[in-house]
């Protein structure tokens, strides 16, 4: 028989692949997946990352495993329909031994692999441990207040909102503390990321109100590019949301944060009123937020209460605030100008 087609290797009649070679021949001359039978990693002494293209993120052993595959396995350019199963066998506390198996279709004939390659650990120090044991820094961030130096609670509660901004951010190693401490008037942080200075700022501007400026130093340079440092300084106000102030010869509630100031709400009179840092420089704290109490209405009509003076415990009288609805059996007082005050609903109480 003449003309016909056939292997080109042994003469085989068909069904014959795309290069003319039959199944028997096809299998003999491909391979569907390639792996080294040793991969090399670098992980951290100090923090356990692992070294991924010049990052260093933590990752468990089967996502670790899972991802020198991915950068190992070669397949065959015409592999389709592939399918990678693997496990992973710990042999001591640097060597793990793969054990993967690859199945897939070449010219509609199934393939099956199988590989067993070590993956050997190698101690290294990532990036961050490095800097950190280096005392390597980004920006400080200085916490002051205005015209006061800082309590130790209030300085605990800024500092606690550093912790919580990290937890909620995408992890990132730079985000660390080098070293922070006491100064006069208030706390200094160096932290490793420039990034984290300026979120925490705007962070502490929404919770606290104040204000943040910034600049910049330049201390070298790295390929020709400049290398700088951020020094952020983040200045609270002396009064706080929910405080009673005395702002240009009235009373107001500090009622809410924006960026160019305070809103302020009067204590007598239903009025809204912006105020900019500058000019609440010269206010006055007359009764702090701390130093408000909720207490019981024992008596009232319609323009005063009987409550029970939380200092002494004797009936005071006072009058209702203009927020009153006739009906509330509790109201917030503080002691103003040698006098209990009540206190009208500050907007997020009445929300709540």
């Amino acid at each position: 028989m003449t003309g016909g087609a056939f292997c080109i290797t042994c003469g085989a009649p068909p069904p014959l692949s795309s290069d003319r070679l039959c199944e028997a021949c096809l299998r003999k001359r491909t391979t569907l997946s390639k792996m080294p039978d040793r991969i090399q990693q670098n992980r951290c002494a100090k923090c356990d990352a692992y070294e991924v293209k010049g990052r260093w993120p933590q990752m468990d052993d089967h996502d670790l495993a899972d991802l020198r595959i991915q950068e190992n396995l070669v397949l065959g350019e015409r592999a389709s329909n592939v399918d990678v199963g693997f496990s992973v066998e710990a042999i001591d506390e640097r060597t793990t031994r793969l054990h993967i198996e690859v199945r897939g279709e070449i010219e509609g004939y199934e393939f099956y692999d199988t590989h067993s390659p070590l993956l050997q650990t190698s101690n290294a120090v990532c990036t961050a441990c490095a800097r950190k044991a280096g005392s390597y820094f980004e920006a400080t961030v200085q916490l002051r207040s205005a015209g006061r130096k800082l309590e130790s609670l209030e300085l605990a509660d800024l500092r606690t909102t550093l912790d919580g901004l990290i937890d909620t951010m995408e992890p990132n190693p730079m985000f660390f503390v080098t070293k922070e401490g006491p100064v006069p008037g208030g706390w200094d942080l160096q932290l490793g990321s420039k990034a984290l200075a300026r979120n925490w700022g705007r962070s502490l501007v929404r919770a606290f109100g104040g204000s943040v400026k910034a600049s910049s130093t330049v201390v070298g340079s790295n390929d020709g590019v400049e290398v700088t440092r951020l020094t952020l300084s983040y200045r609270k106000p002396a009064y706080a949301l929910g405080d009673v102030i005395r702002h240009k010869k009235r009373f107001w509630i500090v009622d809410s944060w924006q960026k160019d100031g305070p809103i302020l709400r009067r204590l007598d009179r239903f009025e809204r009123s912006g105020a900019s840092w500058r000019d609440m420089e010269s206010c006055s704290v007359l009764c702090s937020r701390e130093e408000q109490h909720v207490v019981q209405v024992m008596n009232r009509d319609s323009s005063a209460a009987e409550v029970m003076s939380p200092s002494d415990y004797r009936m005071s009288t006072v009058a209702l605030p203009y927020d009153d609805d006739g009906e509330a059996s509790e109201l917030r007082i503080g002691f103003i100008d040698g006098g209990w005050v009540a206190l009208p609903v500050m907007g997020k109480e009445a929300v709540e």
